[in-house]
C-alpha cells in the first residue's frame, strides 16, 4: 500500500500527530497537527 516514500513518511508523521493529539483535551488537534508536520517536514528536508 505504501510503496511511494513520501506517501510512507506522510501516513508515519499523520500518525505522530493522532498519538500526541488523543492526550490533549481542547488544543490536542492542533498541537498533533503541529508536531506531525513539523516532523514530516524535518525529515524530509533531512532526505534532501
Amino acid at each position: 500500500m505504501f510503496e511511494d516514500p513520501v506517501a510512507k513518511r506522510t501516513a508515519l508523521a499523520a500518525a505522530i500527530g493522532a498519538v500526541v493529539a488523543i492526550p490533549v483535551p481542547f488544543v490536542g488537534p492542533l498541537f498533533g497537527a503541529a508536531v506531525g508536520a513539523g516532523y514530516g517536514y524535518f525529515t524530509a528536508k533531512k532526505r534532501g
